[in-house]
């Protein structure tokens, strides 16, 4: 920005902070700094007294000189990957930090794929506002489903809705929060077979003691942090394959 839209003369603004000072006293701060010139606020919040009005409240940390000839380590992938006997919250997404990826249910599948895509993930929550309608996933998509309604309907493929091919929330089967003070990944992993289904929904008790869904299991998460690329939409090859590696 040219030099000439931050010149301020001296003399002007000291009249107006005094006579802003005379008809509002310190009520308004903000009316003040709107006469400092730029240079005057950065000063003013970046200097060690500025900072530390702010945040007197806080306490500085330790710090040290680094050490000569230090490396560095990157991630082991191995030392990262959940087992069995993993924490089933270290396979659990926690919507409470993650915003689930939503759709309306009268979205074409096509739609929900790209969305998928783009996102990825392999699971959409179907719903509009914050009232969920029901899941759909990737093997909902890319499966029979959609093949069986063109046949009963006589329609074509992409006219297929969302509506018609996802997991209503009568449907849904869901684990509270409770349930996973001990529980392990092996057990996320055995509920899904039983139920033959690829995701779970967890639930916490809201404030005012409705179901709130607040994580989500996937059977895909857990195969990729077990270290397994999910088949899709073979999914019972995938649990062969993250048995397997449970057992091993």
């Amino acid at each position: 920005m040219p030099s000439q839209y931050y010149a301020v003369d001296e003399s002007v603004t000291s009249k107006a902070l005094h006579s802003l000072g005379e008809h509002t006293g310190n009520k308004d701060h903000f009316l003040k700094l709107m006469w400092f010139q730029p240079s005057e606020i950065v000063r003013a919040t970046t200097t060690p007294e500025g900072l530390g009005q702010a945040i007197s409240h806080f306490k500085t940390l330790r710090q040290s000189k680094l050490m000569p000839n230090v490396s560095y380590r990157l991630p082991d992938a191995e030392e990262n990957r959940v087992r069995a006997e993993s924490a089933a919250i270290e396979v659990m997404t926690d919507l409470r930090r993650n915003t689930p990826i939503t759709i309306p249910p009268t979205a074409f599948i096509e739609e929900a794929n790209q969305t998928m895509i783009v996102n990825h993930v392999r699971a959409l929550f179907v719903g509009d506002d914050l009232r969920l309608q029901g899941v759909v996933t990737a093997v909902d998509i890319l499966g029979q489903k959609p093949i069986q309604l063109t046949q009963q309907r006589g329609i074509r493929h992409d006219e297929v809705l969302v509506r018609d091919i996802m997991t209503p929330v009568d449907r849904l089967e869901v684990i509270d929060m409770s349930e996973l003070s001990h529980a392990k990944v092996g057990d996320v992993v055995e509920t899904l077979k039983l139920a033959g289904r690829q995701h779970a929904l967890v639930v916490d008790e809201a404030a005012d003691g409705q179901q709130l869904v607040v994580g989500m299991f996937s059977l895909t998460q857990i195969a990729r942090q077990l270290g397994i690329e999910p088949n899709l939409p073979d999914i019972g090859h995938t649990f062969a394959e993250i048995e397997s590696a449970i057992a091993a």
